[in-house]
């Protein structure tokens, strides 16, 4: 699916964290896919962020059968941006990779649509305080849908998504 994508063009593959480390640095990439649970040494998480120290502003995909943000969540807080996480389950659906690749291209982090609907704020956090359709904005931004996709997604004009983002980033202090 990826080589047929018009924008993207893969310039590698690799068996194990070890080789990846030893050859993507040279191949310079925009984005690298990694499977959170890789043969060798390495997992997805230390082999990106190895890669991160020698690409700065490579993004990230990682892969994973378990939904379980905290892999995104345990990253230092200087390292977070550039970061996708996707369920395995979710790669069949090529418009949430895409995402997941343009968002960690461009410095976003984008959380399968899975894991974010899954979600449930703390009853006295800043998220509770949210009108439903804000959320489910936040939810389509934290899966890297742009404006105007958030605004076709949900039957809105692009002018009232940004006045909702308005208020979202007031209501959380952003």
């Amino acid at each position: 699916a990826l080589s047929q994508h018009p924008r993207l063009l893969i310039v590698g593959a690799f068996g194990d964290g070890e080789a990846a480390l030893a050859a993507l640095p040279g191949l310079e990439p925009q984005v690298a896919i990694l499977d959170i649970a890789l043969p060798g040494a390495l997992n997805g998480v230390q082999l990106g962020l190895l890669l991160r120290r020698q690409l700065p502003e490579l993004g990230i995909v990682l892969l994973s059968n378990h939904g379980d943000p905290e892999f995104v969540a345990s990253l230092p807080p200087g390292a977070i941006t550039g970061w996708s996480y996707l369920l395995k389950r979710s790669v069949s659906d090529a418009a949430a990779l895409g995402r997941a690749i343009e968002g960690a291209a461009a410095g976003f982090v984008v959380l399968d649509p899975q894991l974010v609907s899954g979600l449930q704020p703390r009853p006295d956090g800043p998220l509770s305080r949210l009108t439903p359709r804000q959320t489910e904005i936040l939810g389509l931004i934290a899966q890297g849908y742009t404006n105007a996709a958030i605004a076709r997604q949900l039957t809105l004009a692009e002018k009232s998504v940004q006045n909702q983002i308005n208020q979202i980033y007031q209501q959380l202090g952003i």
